[in-house]
């Protein structure tokens, strides 16, 4: 057996069910909203570290500066870092791993860089281009203001540049018309306070590709959202219908699984742009990387996603099974990623 740690669990609760009231963020806008699951990750996480002879606890942070003095003095060995936010604003997801840096905790996941820059969707389609990743063309407005334009064509599918769960993604996304174009800018302003983010639409496959690792990263097996099986002239998108709204038809009618009828050529290129945009966006440990597939065999990337769930029904645990891996041995990775990672930081540093 390893040795034995003491691993506190670090995650906030804003948005979930709540004895006490909580006050409102100060940008409303940016309150995360919360979904219910069935078992929390943080419970499945806690049990494997329980399994691998660990002391595992639990650390939250409510958004207060308490909270914060008690993460300042916790004596764990290493922070299994779960928070989606800070206070209810999820811009602020970066700035918790930016404190845990200045505090010199040991951490899994993704630093405050990673998260920046794949949270900024806009950003990060920017170094996609630099680093030849192919991206759907877009451009992003804010009240008038352009920020970035390319030559853009319909249908169109229009987003908040900072949100991810698809949050702000229904079926009304895609668009197909000026007129719809600007509503839709219109509603992600209002109800987001966000630039909105403009894509072309990809048709084809969606395709998520979890990645684990640091220095020689690892693409897993592929696994697919099955959007085919949508309501007729609902648009073919991971929204807010799909992933979360457990009475609709769409939720009902998709799910996830490993990906089938992918020959190896395009099971390496998807692979291999997943790994390419872990690398571009600096991901550390583990992240998943979502694309299209189209007909023609062509990949885009359409998002990066730095610490995603990783409850046993989770597209990254599918992976991390299909490769084999029980849960318990897939937590058992992500810890060692993190403990060698700051290992190597310390070596880099004291030379």
């Amino acid at each position: 057996m390893a040795e034995k740690l003491k691993i506190a669990i670090l995650y906030d609760t804003w948005g979930e069910d709540e004895t006490e009231p909580q006050p409102e963020p100060k940008r409303k806008s940016r309150k995360r909203t919360r979904r219910r699951r069935e078992k929390h990750d943080r419970e499945e996480i806690f049990e494997a570290l329980e399994k691998l002879g660990h002391e595992p606890s639990y650390l939250v942070l409510d958004g207060t500066d308490k909270t914060l003095s008690t993460l300042a003095k916790s004596d764990a060995d290493l922070l299994f870092n779960l928070t989606e936010s800070y206070a209810g604003d999820d811009t602020k997801e970066m700035h918790v791993a930016a404190y845990l840096d200045l505090l010199g905790r040991v951490y899994t996941g993704a630093g405050p860089q990673a998260l920046y820059l794949a949270q900024d969707k806009s950003l990060a389609k920017k170094l996609f281009k630099f680093h030849n990743i192919q991206s759907p063309y877009f451009a992003t407005c804010y009240r008038g203001r352009l920020d970035h334009a390319e030559d853009v064509k319909f249908p169109l599918i229009v987003k908040p540049t900072s949100e991810d769960g698809s949050i702000g993604i229904d079926q009304f996304s895609v668009v197909s018309s000026v007129k719809e174009l600007m509503e839709r800018i219109h509603y992600i302003q209002e109800e987001f306070d966000s630039p909105a983010l403009i894509e072309e639409y990809i048709e084809g496959r969606e395709i998520y590709a979890a990645v684990l690792g640091n220095d020689h990263p690892e693409a897993l097996p592929l696994i697919e959202l099955d959007l085919s099986k949508l309501p007729e002239g609902m648009a073919k998108v991971a929204g807010t219908e799909v992933k979360w709204e457990k009475d609709t038809e769409a939720y009902k009618v998709t799910k996830s699984a490993p990906a089938e009828d992918l020959d190896e050529e395009v099971t390496s290129l998807l692979s291999k742009t997943a790994l390419e945009t872990y690398r571009a966006l600096q991901l550390r440990d583990y992240g998943r990387i979502d694309m299209r597939l189209t007909a023609k065999g062509e990949v885009y990337v359409i998002e990066a996603n730095p610490n995603p769930w990783l409850s046993s029904n989770s597209e990254f645990f599918m992976a991390a099974k299909k490769s084999g891996l029980s849960y318990t041995e897939m937590v058992e990775k992500i810890v060692e990623l993190a403990r060698n990672d700051r290992r190597h930081r310390d070596r880099l540093r004291d030379n």
